[in-house]
């Protein structure tokens, strides 16, 4: 099973159907619905996601869309060692240290899927695109 770690930007790409970028998680959402992969949130992008959808969304429809991508998504836990360790990183985001910090102590993690590969320069997880994680998953399929 193949275990992606999805940055908050994708996922709101993906839930306010941003275009292009949109089409391209949505090919990861697939691959999940057919059980070929696994995809993980940080806890504190939920609070993000909420924020931006809600700006085109109702309180009740976004909760309505928190709730199913909930059930398809595994959560990963904000602790305080993440926040220990974000703070204490060499990250220029915060937000980004978190997830980072979310996805490198769950060790089942094969790679985080952002269009901000920059964000992770001092990752030590694999970085991938988008197109870079579909293109693992089809070579994955074969």
């Amino acid at each position: 099973m193949i275990n992606f770690f999805l940055d908050t930007n994708i996922v709101i790409d993906f839930l306010t159907d941003r275009k292009p970028f949109s089409s391209l998680v949505g090919k990861l959402f697939d691959y999940l619905e057919k059980g070929e992969v696994k995809l993980y949130l940080s806890a504190v992008s939920y609070s993000n996601i909420y924020y931006v959808v809600r700006k085109v969304s109702s309180h009740k429809e976004t909760i309505k869309i928190l709730s199913r991508l909930e059930e398809m998504t595994e959560i990963i836990d904000t602790t305080s060692s993440t926040i220990k360790n974000a703070i204490d990183s060499e990250f220029k985001d915060f937000e980004d240290a978190l997830q980072y910090y979310s996805a490198k102590f769950n060790t089942n993690i094969n790679g985080i899927v952002t269009r901000n590969g920059g964000d992770f320069k001092h990752s030590t997880i694999s970085i991938l695109t988008p197109e870079e994680a579909i293109r693992f998953m089809e070579s994955a399929s074969r």
